[in-house]
């Protein structure tokens, strides 16, 4: 629907965006025009996941919480504390998760393209949690290194059974595909998280606020215990073309 809006703002004559049937009619030329393209649902939700993994408390600026309910439903159902806004989300997760059982669908399901990152959070929760991908094929790739960190994660075809861990342990690992960059830093951080160049297309997690990164970065060499900063961060997700960080940084003792 935005591409259509943007095509549209562009001079095109597009009709039916959203519904089954869409109905395009030619014109000679597009012209130039400034255009604020919808938020990005998977960066958003990335950072909603990283708050939750590291037992956080982070404000997303500049979301449509519409897009986001799929995620923010599964939060809500293993025990984040959810709170919206026109256009804020606010994830607070104190504890640990509860188990739950995911199936990717079509939007408004749950985004395939979240699935590696919400079974990192599974990995850590309490309970036995199954995650079933009905859009892609090979979607469990990142699965063999979050194991050697320490995650109990068995694939079988589709669906990966995940028995929960009280913590991840340090490893060296790759991230395979572009989803399972964001999936890896998520549990383990960059310190010993070797990521291809396709993997940082995928999420600006590297631009998290200071809080979460020393929680991802301390325990490098022992377990994952996550951490809480001081302050509530507020991380803008990117609402146009280019983005811009204004994330305040509160001290951390």
């Amino acid at each position: 629907v935005d591409l259509a809006n943007f095509l549209n703002s562009m001079g095109a004559r597009i009709k039916g965006a959203g519904t089954d049937v869409i109905r395009v009619s030619g014109v000679e030329r597009l012209h130039a025009a400034e255009y604020a393209i919808i938020p990005d649902q998977i960066e958003a939700g990335t950072y909603m996941f990283a708050a939750a993994a590291t037992k956080g408390d982070v404000t997303i600026t500049n979301v449509i919480p519409k897009h986001l309910e799929s995620i923010s439903a599964k939060l809500k159902e293993i025990g984040c504390e959810i709170e919206e806004s026109d256009d804020a989300l606010r994830v607070v997760a104190t504890g640990r998760l509860k188990q739950t059982n995911v199936k990717t669908l079509p939007y408004p399901g749950f985004p395939t393209d979240m699935q590696p990152q919400i079974a990192v959070l599974l990995g850590l929760s309490k309970g036995t949690s199954i995650v079933t991908e009905s859009i892609f094929e090979s979607r469990f790739k990142y699965v063999d290194e979050l194991m050697k960190m320490g995650a109990h994660i068995t694939v079988e075809g589709n669906t990966a059974i995940i028995d929960g861990v009280e913590g991840y342990t340090g490893a060296s690992i790759n991230a395979p595909d572009l989803r399972a960059g964001p999936c890896h830093r998520v549990a383990c951080g960059r310190r010993h998280f070797r990521y291809p160049r396709h993997s940082l297309r995928g999420t600006r997690v590297r631009r998290l606020p200071r809080e979460i990164k020393k929680s991802w970065r301390r325990d490098h060499q022992g377990f994952f215990r996550g951490g809480r900063g001081e302050g509530n961060p507020k991380v803008p997700a990117a609402r146009r073309v280019k983005y811009v960080c204004k994330t305040p940084l509160h001290p951390v003792e």
